[in-house]
């Protein structure tokens, strides 16, 4: 390697954040915070890593795209059968990382993750784009697949006996809802004196708010 990454830093001066700044739901701020990234024209806003753990303790991380923050959840969807699908069945506590680098911010959530009702999962389904529609159905996601070219066939094959009728939601396909436990709010500041801002829900359902050191 050519470059020396032990030179490469970066000063970060675009924000702050003070306790008196934050709200009492954290879901106030992420949903400012996403809005002006979206805004912002950030480079793939809704991008999030979604980390999961496997029956064997050993993590994973994937990065989906966030499609909706209704009642007090997060939602993406996926394959069911898919890596993260599997970890899920076994155990839903997962990890959520957004990170914003044209706004030097960061979000990072735990939580607990279940499947949406399928009735939901239908309705964002079928405002899928018809090659979306059709990809999801035939992608084995997270097998081992022979080349490219058999995926190309299976989608030409699928897509033929769609023409005309409405496409039909796979059942191993839907999506997640996830239910927040813990956020951190990130912001860059110089000299690495970064502010960092820790919401936790207690057993009685309140968040509880504290600055953390960067």
């Amino acid at each position: 390697m050519k470059s020396n990454l032990q030179s490469i830093r970066k000063e970060y001066i675009k924000g702050a954040l003070t306790r008196n700044s934050m709200p009492s739901n954290p879901f106030t701020l992420f949903n400012d915070w996403l809005e002006q990234a979206i805004e912002g024209e950030v480079n793939e806003p809704t991008a999030v890593l979604v980390s999961t753990v496997s029956p064997e303790g050993t993590p994973s991380a994937r990065t989906v795209l966030l499609k909706g923050v209704e009642n007090n959840e997060l939602v993406f969807y996926t394959n069911y059968k898919s890596r993260k699908g599997t970890h899920l069945a076994q155990n839903p506590h997962l990890a959520l990382t957004f990170l914003w680098h044209e706004l030097e911010r960061q979000i990072h959530i735990e939580g607990i993750a279940h499947k949406l009702d399928p009735k939901t999962s239908d309705e964002y389904y079928n405002q899928r784009p018809y090659r979306s529609r059709i990809g999801a159905r035939i992608s084995p996601q997270s097998q081992p697949i022979p080349s490219r070219m058999q995926l190309l066939r299976s989608f030409i094959k699928e897509s033929s006996r769609w023409i005309g009728k409405d496409i039909e939601r796979p059942e191993f396909w839907g999506g997640y809802g996830v239910i927040p436990s813990r956020f951190e709010f990130w912001q860059g500041r110089p000299s690495r004196l970064h502010d960092r801002f820790l919401y936790e829900l207690n057993k009685d359902g309140e968040w509880i708010i504290n600055r953390i050191a960067p």
